[in-house]
């Protein structure tokens, strides 16, 4: 078993890439409510990448400031998207696509059990609060479309 260094930064570039996407979609959206709402699940990102990247100090590793290439790619999908409709309803759809592409990564990352056992708690509490997060994108998806 490694210390899943690697994987660990990997989660963690996703997780700079969800609290951006938050952020973006914040922006984007015009309803208060969901301004606010899309903009208090950034901040809790922004606070699960201080935790994640507290772990990869603490394992050798330098931590992560940027967002990954692929994370790039969906802003810039997000932005054009936005201008060809309603801005609600494509910021909740975008948020809920980012939750679904970074739950998934979460929950594979954890079946490989290549962590040792304070950083897997730390995912496992970690993909706790994405999976809440995708229940939630999943409603305003519901709620905008």
């Amino acid at each position: 078993m490694t210390n899943g260094l690697t994987t660990l930064q990997t989660l963690t570039d996703t997780t700079i890439d969800s609290a951006i996407g938050y952020e973006k979609a914040a922006e984007s959206a015009e309803s208060p409510t969901l301004k606010e709402t899309l903009g208090k699940q950034a901040m809790q990102r922004r606070k699960l990448v201080d935790e994640l990247n507290n772990e990869i100090v603490r394992l050798g590793g330098e931590a992560r400031e940027s967002q990954s290439f692929s994370g790039s790619v969906h802003h810039v999908w997000t932005k054009i998207s936005t201008m060809f409709g309603d801005a609600d309803a494509s910021a909740a759809e975008r948020v809920e696509e980012g939750e679904d592409y970074i739950e998934k990564k979460f929950r594979e990352a954890l079946e490989n059990k290549e962590f040792e056992p304070r950083t897997q708690q730390l995912l496992q509490r970690a993909h706790g609060e994405i999976a809440e997060g995708e229940r939630l994108t999943d409603a305003l998806e519901a709620q905008y479309d």
